[in-house]
């Protein structure tokens, strides 16, 4: 089975890895600057004010299907997901005043990445210019 190729010569299924790993990659591999920039800023900015509202990092458990599914969200923003669970395991305050719009914020951040990874699959195949 033959791979498919971007325009730009990178395979479709890495620009789209690469897209959520790091918000607005795969824009910039396909050689969208300043469409990638801008997705860049807007994930990263959206996720990190999530985080700054004391908003939580939700673990996958299955026993509970919405925190499992907002969990699943929030690591759609990529590697930022798991470098702040890395580095701080108990984010997230329930007591805080913002604590309902930083887990907002954060669950946006990674669905708004999601579709940023199908606009750039998109582009990849040739279904949107």
């Amino acid at each position: 089975m033959q791979q498919q190729e971007t325009a730009s010569g990178a395979p479709v299924i890495a620009t789209c890895v690469a897209a959520w790993l790091l918000p607005g990659m795969g824009h910039l591999m396909l050689r969208r600057r300043w469409r990638g920039v801008l997705f860049m800023l807007v994930v990263t900015v959206m996720f990190a004010l999530g985080i700054l509202m004391d908003g939580e990092l939700f673990r996958l458990e299955r026993a509970q299907p919405l925190t499992f599914l907002a969990g699943l969200a929030e690591m759609g923003v990529g590697l930022l997901f798991f470098v702040v669970r890395w580095v701080s395991p108990l984010a997230g305050d329930v007591r805080s005043v913002t604590y309902e719009y930083g887990y907002t914020f954060c669950i946006v951040a990674g669905l708004l990445n999601m579709l940023i990874v199908l606009d750039a699959y998109d582009i990849a195949t040739g279904r949107k210019k």
